[in-house]
């Protein structure tokens, strides 16, 4: 059935002289764009979330515990990605090394988790917009039967998404400026205010699930061995770990920018690690100064770090938070837009997609076709469903794409020793191994309603490419 096929190395590697996507990024504009997408939803709202419901004080050792994941995953990108640089990220190092319908389970799994996130963070941005501006929330809330707020700001950024990726940096690290000056100052501030009281005890005792938890939300772990449901304890920082993992999702994204980084071999390594250990710190910090300030049961999950400032009479500091944040998600969506585009250009570009979203605009060099489609999609899901249950889809979808790579890594040394590799992973195959491992446990954390979603989703995408995809793809019609 030819779905095994396999993109030659090579051949990959020769399209980055094709000149379709223009070379304009540098190793600082990745590492803007790695902290533009990284730090947003994860450090405004998931940790005190997070804090309330499962872990206590001990939400701090789960964004640990996923950094240390992030990081074993982020090892795996760095090598493929300065190794073959491509537009494709997991998907194009599926293809040259497992198999294409490896490579369109990973490219379809990505496209999942940037469309959803970037509909979750627009709707974000809409109510923070709107706590900010004193706005209807009629429009610009969760309660919106049209979040106008949400499509307004997709629109805007989808423009700039197009025009040309340059202008795509420029606007993410400017935005990137002013949240890391806000995360910064949610430190300097907040340390003063943190009572050892309120991080005693730092694992809070295991204690049963509210009332009328369904098991249907039950880690699937503890679903398997007919546990009850819980919060807090060990158990509890864990499942806090799987769903934080979404506040580290999109370093990955960088990967996709290998065809417009002007030195690939050694920008895509900076830009991923330097972004990924610069948010943990600023994540790890806040968490601790959040859960400090304010006992953690009596968190807002709303806006939990403005509300923890007001609590103390800085209400100075709050309304900086919500601009931070405003800037923050706002830098979240302009990166998930660009990733979206290029994600969808290398699938067209192979023929698992119309090969039109496969081209770029012959002025802007940007692949607006599938930015614009892609936007589409967004701005429908952020203007009419409530998605907030569905932010866990984004963790597994994030999760099973490192899988994938980190599997990649051993393959392609095994089938390709000869090829360039400015920077291997250490220890290879353990920290792959270990790294795909991690992975799958903390997907073993979400709860068994994300995995039913995730399996309808990849259903409907397998039908897809058997209907679609493995007919019209380059390697089975290579004279078209």
């Amino acid at each position: 059935m030819g779905v095994r096929r396999t993109l030659d190395v090579d051949e990959v590697l020769g399209r980055q002289e094709s000149g379709e996507l223009k070379r304009r990024l540098r190793g600082r504009d990745l590492i803007g764009f790695g902290v533009g997408i990284i730090i947003g939803t994860g450090i405004f709202t998931l940790a005190g979330v997070q804090a309330k419901t499962h872990a206590g004080p001990s939400v701090t050792l789960s964004f640990v515990l996923g950094a240390v994941v992030a990081g074993l995953a982020a090892l795996c990108y760095a090598e493929l990605a300065s190794s073959v640089p491509t537009a494709g990220s997991a998907y194009t190092y599926a293809f040259a090394t497992l198999g294409e319908v490896f490579a369109w389970i990973i490219g379809w799994d990505l496209l999942l988790e940037f469309a959803l996130g970037a509909a979750v963070v627009s709707r974000g941005w809409s109510g923070y917009l709107a706590n900010l501006l004193g706005l209807s929330p009629d429009l610009f809330g969760e309660t919106a039967p049209v979040n106008l707020g949400a499509v307004l700001i997709i629109a805007v950024l989808t423009v700039v998404a197009v025009v040309g990726i340059k202008q795509s940096a420029w606007l993410t690290n400017l935005l990137v400026v002013v949240k890391v000056a806000v995360c910064v100052l949610i430190l300097v501030v907040g340390v003063f205010f943190v009572k050892a009281a309120n991080l005693t005890p730092f694992v809070p005792p295991s204690e049963p699930a509210e009332s009328g938890t369904s098991a249907l939300h039950q880690p699937v772990v503890q679903a398997a061995l007919g546990l009850s449901p819980t919060m807090y304890g060990v158990a509890g920082m864990l499942t806090a770990a799987a769903v934080v993992f979404f506040a580290y999702t999109g370093f990955e994204a960088l990967a996709n920018l290998g065809e417009e980084t002007v030195n690939p071999r050694k920008d895509l390594r900076v830009g991923i690690l330097g972004a990924l250990g610069v948010c943990a710190v600023l994540y790890i910090g806040v968490s601790i100064v959040l859960t400090g300030m304010v006992p953690f049961a009596e968190i807002d999950t709303g806006a939990p770090l403005a509300d923890a400032f007001d609590r103390i009479g800085q209400h100075w500091v709050g309304a900086l938070i919500s601009l931070g944040a405003v800037t923050g998600l706002t830098s979240v969506m302009m990166v998930e837009l660009v990733t979206i585009g290029r994600i969808g250009f290398a699938m067209g570009r192979d023929g698992l997609l119309p090969k039109k979203l496969g081209t770029t605009h012959p002025k802007w060099g940007t692949p607006h076709r599938m930015t614009i489609a892609g936007a589409v999609l967004i701005a429908l899901l952020a203007a009419f469903v409530p998605i907030s249950e569905l932010a866990d889809m984004v963790s597994i979808g994030a999760l099973s794409a490192m899988i994938i790579v980190a599997i990649a890594v051993p393959v392609l040394r095994r089938r390709r020793p000869d090829l360039p590799r400015p920077f291997t992973v250490p220890f290879s195959p353990v920290v792959p191994v270990l790294a795909a491992l991690a992975c799958f446990y903390l997907m073993l954390n979400l709860d068994v309603l994300t995995w039913i979603r995730f399996a309808v989703w990849l259903a409907v995408g397998l039908v897809i490419y058997f209907a679609y995809g493995r007919r019209h793809s380059r390697l089975n019609t290579p004279d078209v």
